[in-house]
C-alpha cells in the first residue's frame, strides 16, 4: 500500500507524465548514455528502462550495489531515487 501511494505521490509531482506503457526490456542504449549506463553497473547491470515522464527513466538493476551515484550526478544526472527491488529512477531532464 505504501508503494502505491509512493507512486501517487511521485506522479503527482510530475506534470508531464507519459502514458503508462507495459515494461519492456530495450537495449542498453535506447534511452541511457554511455557514461550513465557505466555508472549504473554496466549494460549487463541493466534487466530494464522505461521513460515514465517526459524527464524521468525508471531503471531496473541487477544489482543495486553496483551503482555509483556520485558517477552518475558527474555524467549529469541531477536527481537518483532508489526504490526497493532494485528499481532506480533517474532524474534527467529533457535531454534523456
Amino acid at each position: 500500500m505504501f508503494e502505491k501511494m509512493q507512486r501517487a505521490f511521485w506522479k503527482a509531482l510530475t506534470p508531464d507524465l507519459l502514458v503508462d506503457e507495459p515494461k519492456v526490456a530495450r537495449s542498453s542504449s535506447a534511452l541511457l548514455t554511455p557514461s550513465v549506463i557505466a555508472a549504473l553497473g554496466g549494460a549487463a547491470n541493466l534487466k530494464s528502462q522505461q521513460r515514465i515522464a517526459l524527464t524521468r527513466v525508471r531503471v531496473e538493476l541487477n544489482s543495486a550495489a553496483q551503482l555509483d551515484a556520485t558517477a552518475l550526478r558527474a555524467a549529469g544526472v541531477p536527481g537518483v531515487m532508489m526504490l526497493a527491488g532494485g528499481v532506480v529512477h533517474l532524474i534527467t531532464g529533457l535531454e534523456a
